[in-house]
């Protein structure tokens, strides 16, 4: 099932549903906050409302407002290869906040005092009840490197508002499980180039072992986001390095799940 939550057309409310072949159903009674339900109660019943085209709704955040977003640094190891970083023995985790979750069409805005902003595709895993995998979905883990080269904490770096624009909707772990998911095929562009061509494979810490981890501590809620980190590929270290500017558009891309564009505002 494909989780989702969309703008009907000529429509303010927005509504949670069920992306079915190229329709949007709408859940029956309608509840914007449907998705963080169903995730929270494992109902995977077809939705029956009313339904659209789904090139005529606008397609949102998935979970609009996750409690919690998590990310996962240097996960991948190519990426830590070509960050001249070792492997690290424990998962490198780092928090978005609940203000950073945007739709897969962005846009990203970038405040003014980022000079230096970069993309990371990545794969998400969405929290279910009781800590469990309920799904996964695509995401940019929008980077401000020169707050994050400068400040010992990446809260602002990583966390600025619209720095995670995610979807286009929740693929659940029934259709795609979990050893499945790791290994897939994922990109990025940036303005139609291809920057990052990697397989979730290359993962150094599994999604089964990010969010044990993280249950170690944590009391994991349904909606939770964790971002399990980025492959190679990322603008900072290309020679020389490539930033994002105003007008660029970012397309993250992993198979089985869907993909998201969104432009640099």
């Amino acid at each position: 099932m494909k989780l989702a939550t969309f703008l009907p057309p000529g429509d303010a409310q927005p509504l949670a549903g069920e992306i079915r072949g190229d329709r949007a159903i709408a859940f029956d009674p309608a509840d914007p906050d449907g998705v963080r339900a169903r995730l929270a109660s494992g109902d995977r019943t077809p939705a029956a409302g009313r339904d659209w085209p789904l090139a005529d709704v606008t397609l949102l955040a998935p979970v609009p407002r996750p409690n919690a977003i998590y990310g996962i640094g240097l996960n991948y190891a190519a990426h830590a290869a070509e960050a001249g970083r070792e492997r690290p023995v424990k998962p490198i985790v780092f928090m978005k906040q609940p203000g950073a979750s945007a739709p897969p069409s962005g846009p990203i805005r970038r405040p003014a005092v980022v000079e230096r902003l970069d993309y990371e595709a990545e794969l998400a895993i969405v929290l279910g009840s009781g800590g469990e995998i309920a799904g996964f979905a695509v995401a940019d883990d929008v980077s401000a490197r020169d707050l994050q080269r400068s400040e010992p904490q990446w809260t602002r770096a990583k966390g600025a508002d619209s720095f995670c624009p995610w979807g286009p909707w929740i693929v659940t772990a029934d259709e795609l499980p979990v050893a499945a998911a790791e290994d897939l095929r994922i990109r990025s562009w940036v303005g139609g180039e291809p920057r990052q061509d990697a397989r979730t494979s290359d993962l150094i810490f599994g999604c089964r072992q990010l969010v044990a981890f993280l249950g170690e501590t944590i009391a994991l809620q349904p909606g939770d986001l964790i971002l399990t980190g980025t492959p190679s590929g990322v603008g900072e270290h290309m020679q020389p390095p490539r930033f994002l500017a105003s007008g660029d558009v970012v397309r993250v891309e992993i198979e089985r799940i869907g993909a998201i564009e969104h432009a640099v505002a």
